[in-house]
């Protein structure tokens, strides 16, 4: 029994996994952890359903998720692995910033819920397409930025390693969202999940498992069990509901709407970043034709690879955020000329496209402006 103040608890029941990329989907692994607590109970390890596997597999652990929810009790789930990637892979493949558009082409060139088929396999060309969504192992989410230790999710082969975890787990994320649409995928599906919603969460364990005696447990029972625990306690105290707010300033929101962010990290906790990566900046106020005050504007800077144009100039890519408006009046927030400003759209757009049905979209939408400069 967990010993604290009674509060008002949103979840009845906490799940904590240690995820694992190792192997096939079938493969029965040791290193994936399930802990799980009900009520006001300790949480305790979960088994595999009986059979012949000693251990969790993927393709089991989904199944299982799915068949918990299942019951109507409200469940919060925590997995240590990445939901999303980093805003810099959407631009280089030019995809829509849209998360559910992003599970359908990642499953569709990493297949690693395959039978029978390794991350590596994939990752090598062996099958699959994966050569053609690759990413950069200096890429990092903003929320790994904010969490400090967190490494990319491109990151693979070294210690403590996601990559491998993260590409093996996506697809099983897309499973259990089309066989239970009902499920809470935070923060893609809103920042404040509807009373007595069972939701699914991208953790970190070391953020708290230093706080809790290993009592005997691996290094990935105590991982999983921390965040079945953490999560109870949260629930209890309030911390948790305060765990689940966006992170400030919105733009940073904005942008884990399509990243992802993992539960517990605050972006007030991140390091002062680098002009190489990431630098706010503020415009004097000014209201354009559509009635949008630049106040309501608020720019990020990403340091995005720069691409070499026929003229001989190299186009640096800038990232801003805002709802609604159109290409004059958006270069005009911006304080850009037209000698200064190649193209405007939404991420994902082809060159010269400015997709106006898109720009008038309800929610902030991300746009992209490419500014000329000599080298």
């Amino acid at each position: 029994m967990i010993d604290q103040t009674p509060a008002e608890r949103h979840f009845a029941r906490t799940v904590g996994i240690d995820y694992s990329g190792a192997e096939t989907a079938e493969s029965s692994l040791r290193g994936l952890r399930v802990y799980r607590s009900d009520d006001d109970l300790a949480p305790e390890e979960a088994a595999p359903p009986p059979g012949a596997r000693k251990y969790w597999t993927r393709r089991g652990l989904a199944d299982w998720l799915i068949a918990l929810v299942s019951d109507g009790i409200p469940t919060i789930i925590g997995i240590d692995h990445g939901f999303s990637f980093p805003m810099r892979y959407f631009e280089r493949h030019r995809l829509e910033p849209d998360w559910s558009c992003f599970l359908e082409d990642f499953c569709a060139h990493w297949p690693t819920d395959a039978p029978n088929t390794y991350v590596d396999f994939i990752r090598h060309g062996a099958m699959g397409a994966g050569r053609d969504r690759q990413g950069e192992r200096r890429w990092r989410r903003l929320t790994e930025e904010a969490a400090g230790s967190a490494k990319s999710v491109f990151h693979f082969d070294v210690q403590e390693s996601v990559a491998k975890s993260t590409h093996a787990g996506i697809p099983w994320l897309r499973h259990i969202r089309a066989a239970r649409p009902e499920l809470h995928f935070w923060p893609f599906d809103g920042w404040s999940p509807a009373p007595r919603t069972s939701v699914i969460a991208e953790v970190y364990p070391r953020l708290w498992s230093a706080a809790y005696p290993l009592e005997g447990r691996s290094a990935d029972q105590h991982d999983a069990y921390s965040v079945a625990r953490w999560l109870q306690e949260a629930d209890r105290d309030g911390t948790l509901q305060s765990a689940l707010r966006p992170p400030e300033p919105q733009p940073i929101a904005t942008t884990a709407m399509v990243e992802g962010w993992i539960l517990g990290v605050e972006w007030s906790e991140a390091p002062k970043l680098s002009a190489r990566r990431t630098k706010v900046k503020s415009t004097p106020h000014r209201t354009v034709s559509l009635g949008i005050s630049v106040e309501d504007l608020s720019l990020l800077e990403y340091d995005l690879p720069d691409h070499s144009g026929e003229d001989g100039l190299h186009y640096g890519y800038n990232v801003y955020f805002l709802e609604g408006s159109d290409a004059e009046g958006l270069a005009r927030v911006s304080g850009l000329g037209e000698q200064d400003w190649l193209r405007i759209g939404p991420l994902g757009a082809n060159d010269g496209e400015a997709e106006q049905d898109r720009l008038t979209r309800p929610r902030p939408y991300l746009f992209i402006i490419a500014r000329k400069r000599h080298t």
